[in-house]
């Protein structure tokens, strides 16, 4: 399984952070206007996400950490199709008042990590623009 992970540090304090990331149907939006247009819910745990390229993906949450910040999500239908996706958002305090943002993906096959990883570069470009963050990097 391929396992895609990037971080990115944010000038904004982790609070303000998760007020977006932990939002499941308003957070993607949030997250990176522009790069994402849209997203509604679709039943109880299901949300409908909408990119500006016209991808659409089906999203299923997982679980979600109040405590320790962090949400968790599947890629269940929509543009892409993946046979397995578990993906991980968290947010960790960083200096002074700002964050570190990691965001991990897991997905099979491992020839959708090339893409899913472009599509996160993109996202957290915006993101870094959004709340005032470092260019992300991959570990």
């Amino acid at each position: 399984m391929a396992s895609v992970t990037k971080e990115i540090i944010i000038e904004a304090e982790p609070a303000a952070v998760w007020a977006a990331i932990g939002d499941f149907i308003e957070g993607p939006v949030r997250m990176a206007p522009g790069f994402v247009t849209g997203s509604r819910p679709d039943g109880p745990d299901t949300r409908v996400v909408t990119f500006a390229d016209g991808s659409v993906l089906r999203e299923c949450l997982v679980a979600v950490d109040d405590d320790a910040l962090r949400l968790a999500y599947a890629v269940v239908g929509g543009s892409l199709r993946p046979e397995h996706d578990n993906a991980s958002m968290q947010v960790f305090p960083h200096g002074d008042g700002g964050s570190r943002f990691v965001w991990i993906h897991d997905v099979l096959p491992d020839a959708l990590a090339p893409g899913i990883g472009a599509a996160m570069d993109h996202g957290l470009a915006v993101f870094a623009g959004t709340f005032g963050g470092h260019p992300a990097r991959e570990r």
